[in-house]
C-alpha cells in the first residue's frame, strides 16, 4: 500500500486554522508514540543470551530431548511483525485524516449528517413527543385526539398508546389566566380566587395523598363553610360513601389497598377561565381531564389507565349582597365523567379494570365512548348518564 494516499478535491467543509493546528499536533504526537523503538542494550543482551540457551537446546535436541518450535519464547521473527504493524498504522492513518475531519466538522454542524444520528428514538418516537408537550388548551377542541398507535403502557412508559403522553405534567397543565378586576373585585382580589381554584383542582385531583384516598383537606379549606349543605354533603361523601353522596363526583380517589399510582405523574388536559357572574362575583370555570396509570398492589406489573374528566363552576361572591365568607369560593355546579372505572361501585373508589384480571362491578349498559373527547361538553345529547365503555385507555 502506498505510504500517500490519493489526492482528491476536498470535499469537505473548510476547517479552521486552530482546529487544523490541533489536529496536527495530535496526529504527530500518536505517530512518535506508536512509532517502532531501536531496542535498549539491556534487551540486546536479553536477545543474545536467549538465543545461545536456543542453540544448545537445538544441540541437545539431537540427543533425543523434546525440541521446541522455532521462536517459541518470542513469537514472530521482530522485523516480520514489525512490518505487519507498520502497515496496519499506516493504513489506518489514511482512513484517519478523512474520519478525523468529519468528526470535527459534524461536532461543528451536526446537522450535515441525515436522520440526526445522536438523536435517540427519531422525531417520530414516543418519547421524542414526550419531550414536546402541547401548547396549554384555551378553548374547546373541535374533534378527539387522533389515534396513536397501540402501545402495552408498562412501569417505565405507563402513558404509552395514550394521546395523554404529550400532555402536561400535574398541575403544570393547570395554567391560570391573566386576573384582571371584576365588578367589584380587583385584580388582586380575582387573582387570589383563581388561585384557590388551583389548589382545589390540585388537592382534589393530583395530590398523591387525596389518590391514595386521604381527605383533601386543602381542597375543603377554599370552599366557603357558609354555602348551604355544601361541606356536609361532601365530608359524608369521604366518611360513608354512597350511591346517592358520592366522593367520586368531586375526588379522585383509588383503594390504596388494591392499587396505587405508577410513578409521580397524572397527565392534566384542560383550560380554566373566568367572567362577572350572574350573583354579582367572580365566575371561575374549570374543563380538565385527568389521565392516571395505576398498578394492582399484589405485586403484579400490568398497568392500565383511568381517565376522569371534570368540570367545576366556581364563584367568588360579594359580600355586600350575600351572606358569605370573604376570600372563600361557592360551588354553582359540578359534573364528571369517569373511564376505566367499575360499574355501580360507590364504596368512594375507582376500581380500574386490567386487561388480564375479570371485570369488577356490573356490567356496563351505556354507549362506548372516548375519554380523550374534549369536544364535547359532559352529557350532550341530553341522554341519561349510564355506565358504559370506554374506546381506548
Amino acid at each position: 500500500m502506498s505510504d500517500k494516499p490519493a489526492e482528491e478535491p476536498s470535499s469537505t467543509p473548510e476547517i479552521p486554522d486552530d482546529v487544523w493546528e490541533q489536529f496536527a499536533r495530535d496526529t504527530e504526537r500518536e505517530i512518535r508514540a506508536s512509532a517502532p523503538k531501536e531496542p535498549s542494550a539491556r534487551a540486546r543482551e536479553v536477545t543474545e543470551r536467549l538465543k545461545q540457551n536456543e542453540s544448545k537446546a537445538k544441540g541437545k535436541g539431537k540427543k533425543g530431548k523434546r525440541q521446541e518450535p522455532e521462536g517459541w519464547r518470542t513469537g514472530p521473527a521482530w522485523q516480520e511483525m514489525n512490518g505487519r504493524a507498520r502497515r496496519r498504522r499506516r493504513a489506518w492513518a489514511v482512513l484517519g485524516v478523512p474520519l478525523a475531519i468529519a468528526v470535527v466538522v459534524v461536532a461543528m454542524k451536526p446537522s450535515l449528517i441525515p436522520g440526526d444520528p445522536f438523536h435517540k428514538g427519531g422525531a417520530d418516537s414516543p418519547d421524542a413527543a414526550a419531550a414536546s408537550p402541547l401548547a396549554p388548551e384555551t378553548a374547546a377542541p373541535t374533534a378527539a385526539p387522533s389515534a396513536v398507535d397501540p402501545e402495552t403502557p408498562t412501569l417505565d412508559r405507563p402513558f404509552a398508546g395514550s394521546p395523554a403522553l404529550n400532555w402536561a405534567d400535574g398541575a403544570a397543565g393547570i395554567v391560570l389566566p391573566q386576573a384582571k378586576a371584576v365588578g367589584a373585585f380587583s385584580k388582586d382580589q380575582v387573582q387570589v380566587a383563581l388561585k384557590q381554584a388551583e389548589t382545589f383542582l390540585v388537592d382534589a385531583n393530583l395530590d398523591p395523598k387525596t389518590i391514595a384516598g386521604a381527605r383533601p383537606a386543602a381542597a375543603l379549606a377554599v370552599l366557603d363553610p357558609k354555602q348551604p349543605n355544601l361541606l356536609t354533603r361532601l365530608n359524608t361523601s369521604l366518611s360513608t360513601p354512597a350511591k346517592t353522596h358520592d366522593p367520586l363526583q368531586m375526588f379522585s380517589r383509588f383503594d390504596p389497598k388494591q392499587v396505587r399510582l405508577v410513578g409521580d405523574v397524572v397527565k392534566t388536559r384542560g383550560r380554566i377561565t373566568f367572567k362577572a357572574g350572574e350573583h354579582s362575583g367572580v365566575a371561575i370555570h374549570a374543563d380538565y381531564t385527568f389521565v392516571y396509570p395505576v398498578v394492582r398492589t399484589d405485586g403484579s406489573v400490568e398497568v392500565t389507565r383511568t381517565i376522569v374528566r371534570r368540570v367545576l363552576d366556581l364563584e367568588l361572591l360579594d359580600p355586600a349582597h350575600y351572606q358569605v365568607t370573604t376570600g372563600r369560593l361557592s360551588v354553582d355546579n359540578y359534573d364528571a365523567e369517569f373511564g376505566n372505572t367499575a360499574c355501580e361501585v360507590y364504596d368512594g373508589y375507582f376500581h380500574p379494570d386490567f386487561p388480564s384480571a375479570e371485570p369488577t362491578g356490573a356490567a356496563p349498559t351505556g354507549p362506548t365512548t372516548d375519554p380523550y373527547d374534549r369536544s364535547k361538553a359532559i352529557g350532550e345529547g341530553g341522554e341519561e348518564k349510564t355506565c358504559g365503555t370506554v374506546s381506548r385507555t
